[in-house]
């Protein structure tokens, strides 16, 4: 026969292995979420898009026929879509999507980076002028379509882009030129490498609906491709399993 005391004894062991187990299951999902982030988000970054360049920035006029500031750009666009969730639903919209905490993670050998905002400015989807420095953060408003130089995207899905220049990395006079390239053959032009200006970056992009805001850490190496060889190179980022989402307050 089974003594009173027993009983209780055998539900202690109950409780606490239900407890364990309770307390277990509950560690291996934040565990899977540190890892896999939110999976079902109703808005997701579908795509990133590196475009590597080079351009020279008329200096003041001097004796020479060509007097340029050498800027090695990197253009990054992200792609937003929406699930299905969002698409059936009014009420799932983006409010706003947002680049901020940049930090360059490994600096150039030579040159100075830069991030810089597009702008409104006639003819010209970026500025090198102060104002358009991106500072804490750059926000692109949720609105009826996506309008970079407006700093909007759209609330049903959209596009953002951030620039991040690699200033002023040689200098280039000349009087022999007939005409000027302004393409990534620049790199090379000016005795320079891929090795000596590549860097990586990175920051936090936060995407904000109705319902929640996402953020994830994205960290990129640039300039891609073989610049320098190359006039312009292009990357597209479809793999998005090592940028994980979670949710924030």
């Amino acid at each position: 026969m089974i003594t009173e005391e027993k009983k209780q004894t055998i539900k202690l062991v109950i409780a606490i292995f239900i407890l364990v187990l309770i307390l277990s299951l509950a560690v291996i999902c934040m565990i899977i979420y540190e890892v896999e982030g939110e999976t079902n988000m109703p808005f997701k970054l579908s795509k990133i898009v590196a475009i590597g360049t080079a351009e020279g920035i008329e200096k003041e006029k001097g004796k020479e026929k060509w007097n340029f500031a050498i800027y090695q750009n990197n253009d990054i666009y992200f792609y937003i879509d929406q699930n299905e969730q969002a698409a059936e639903s009014q009420d799932i919209l983006i409010k706003n999507v947002a680049i901020s905490n940049i930090q360059i993670t490994n600096k150039p050998q030579i040159g100075t980076i830069k991030a810089y905002m597009p702008n409104s400015k006639a003819g010209r989807l970026y500025s090198y002028e102060d104002q358009f420095l991106v500072q804490e953060k750059l926000e692109y408003k949720g609105a009826s379509q996506s309008s970079s130089t407006n700093l909007e995207i759209g609330s049903k899905g959209g596009t953002a882009l951030i620039r991040f220049s690699n200033a002023n990395i040689a200098d280039y006079t000349s009087d022999k030129d007939e005409q000027i390239v302004h393409d990534g053959t620049w790199i090379k032009k000016v005795g320079l490498t891929k090795e000596k200006i590549e860097f990586s970056v990175s920051f936090d992009f936060t995407i904000q609906t109705t319902k929640n805001k996402y953020q994830a850490n994205i960290t990129l190496d640039l300039p891609t491709g073989n610049l320098g060889e190359e006039a312009n190179t292009h990357l597209e980022k479809t793999d998005m399993s090592d940028i994980v989402f979670k949710r924030v307050k």
